[in-house]
């Protein structure tokens, strides 16, 4: 017998919009759910990435040899072609591992919960893409909230790297309100 072909959700949304918190519901309810961002945190500490890192950008992202998340964040939400290269490399090594692990789930439907869809151009591996939408002002207050550390034009500017959010509506197979 041929194996089914896994249904495979996209669940996107502007930073803040609570893309996390939705994807635990869908979880709780038995859909495996891969999160992206965890999975690049750990492809930054495999060596091919730090490699790439060391080549493109120097000791710019690193301090005593280790790399520096928050040299890396600056460079990523500062440069719009240095994120470009970054998000070249580092996109489809999540991609790859994304593959891997839908093949390992049980479930008939697998999700990837992801910022950045819609920017990295990952639609195409998707059969359904669900955004999660939050206001503007209740987005920023979450950012403010889990990252105390930024002042507000910086919350501004990590928020302006992403495609609007009304554009990523506009986009989805179906759009989940998250407001409070």
């Amino acid at each position: 017998m041929l194996p089914q072909k896994k249904i495979k959700v996209a669940l996107t949304g502007g930073i803040g919009t609570g893309k996390t918190f939705v994807a635990k519901q869908y979880a709780d309810k038995g859909i495996p759910v891969f999160y992206a961002d965890d999975e690049a945190k750990k492809l930054y500490a495999s060596e091919k990435v730090l490699l790439f890192l060391k080549k493109e950008f120097g000791d710019k992202v690193f301090t005593n040899n280790q790399l520096d998340f928050s040299k890396l964040s600056t460079i990523v939400f500062s440069n719009k072609e240095e994120r470009k290269k970054i998000e070249d490399f580092i996109h489809p090594l999540v991609m790859q591992e994304f593959a891997a692990w839908s093949i390992r789930q049980e479930s008939e439907v697998v999700m990837m919960e992801s910022a950045l869809i819609f920017e990295a151009g990952l639609e195409k591996h998707f059969d359904k893409i669900m955004v999660v939408d939050a206001p503007f002002d209740v987005r920023v207050k979450r950012l403010a909230e889990r990252n105390p550390e930024l002042m507000h034009s910086e919350i501004l500017q990590r928020m302006e790297t992403q495609i609007p959010q009304a554009e990523k509506c506009r986009r989805a197979d179906v759009v989940i309100w998250n407001g409070d």
